[in-house]
C-alpha cells in the first residue's frame, strides 16, 4: 500500500552525493554493495523553503540526509510558540534515532531553505539490519563513537565564546582562498543562534563584536575584509559573552 505521506522523489543520487553519504558516521566502514542495498529504496527529495517534512507525533517512517540546504527541527509549545531544537545542513542526517526507536517523531521538521535531501524509508532499512547483524553492530559502534564525539564537541563549544562560535560559522561559508570574502547568511539569524547554541540577543552582541573587528554586516550580507583575521578571532578567547 502506498504511503500518502511519503516524500515525493524529485531527483537521483549523483557521484558527489555518494561521496558525501560514505562519510556519514551512520554508514562508516560499509562496502559499496551493502551501502547501495541499504539505500536502494531511498529517494532524493527537493522541498522548498517552509515545506514540512514531518510533524511531531507522526509515525517515524523516514529518516533524512541533507545533501544541500538547511532543515529546521522544532517543537511547538503549549502556548503555540515555536522552540527550535536544531538546524541541520549538508552532510548531516536526522530522524534516524526516531526510526530505530520504532515510535513517533518527537519533533517537527521543515526546510529552512530550498533543500535537497535523501529520504530513507525505515521499514526496508531496518529489515536489512535484522538480516545483517554485522552491519547493525557496525552502525551501533559508529553511532556510539559519534555520540562521544558530540559530547566532546559540546564541551568544546561551551569553552568557546559567542564571537568565536559565530566566526567559526562564518568561516564555514567562505568558499575561496582570497584574503577577503563577501558572504550571504544562508538562514535567518534566529536559526543561526539555534545552530550555535546561543540566545538571539547573544548573537546580536557577537555580531556587534565582529563589526568592531572590521566586518561589515548588513542584513544577510557580510563582508569579511580579512579572512585571516576572522580565523584569528575564531581561535581567540577574548570574548566572554554568555550563551
Amino acid at each position: 500500500m502506498t504511503d500518502p505521506n511519503a516524500p515525493r522523489a524529485s531527483g537521483r543520487l549523483e557521484s558527489p552525493d555518494w561521496q558525501l553519504i560514505r562519510r556519514l558516521t551512520l554508514f562508516e566502514g560499509l562496502g559499496s554493495g551493502m551501502l547501495e542495498r541499504l539505500l536502494d529504496p531511498a529517494r532524493v527529495v527537493c522541498p522548498g523553503r517552509g515545506d514540512q517534512l514531518f510533524a511531531r507525533g507522526e509515525r517515524a517512517a523516514w529518516f533524512y540526509v541533507v545533501l544541500m540546504g538547511w532543515v529546521k527541527i522544532f517543537r511547538t509549545t503549549a502556548e503555540g510558540r515555536e522552540s527550535v531544537v536544531h538546524v541541520f545542513t549538508r552532510g548531516e542526517s536526522f530522524a534516524e534515532a526516531a526510526i530505530f526507536a520504532g515510535g513517533d517523531y518527537p519533533v517537527s521538521a521543515i526546510a529552512a531553505t530550498p533543500a535537497r535531501l535523501l529520504a530513507v524509508p525505515a521499514d526496508p532499512f531496518l529489515a536489512i539490519l535484522e538480516q545483517e547483524p554485522r552491519v547493525a553492530r557496525n552502525m551501533l559502534a559508529a553511532m556510539s563513537r559519534h555520540l562521544r564525539e558530540l559530547v566532546m564537541a559540546l564541551e568544546q563549544l561551551q569553552a568557546h565564546s559567542a564571537s568565536q562560535r559565530l566566526a567559526t560559522f562564518l568561516l564555514g561559508l567562505v568558499s575561496s582562498e582570497h584574503e577577503a570574502a563577501d558572504l550571504h547568511l544562508p538562514i535567518d539569524k534566529g536559526l543561526i543562534a539555534a545552530r550555535l547554541g546561543m540566545k538571539p540577543e547573544t548573537l546580536s552582541r557577537a555580531l556587534a563584536a565582529l563589526r568592531e573587528e572590521g566586518l561589515e554586516i548588513s542584513g544577510e550580507r557580510v563582508h569579511v575584509p580579512d579572512v585571516g583575521h576572522l580565523r584569528w578571532i575564531a581561535g581567540h578567547t577574548g570574548d566572554s559573552a554568555a550563551p
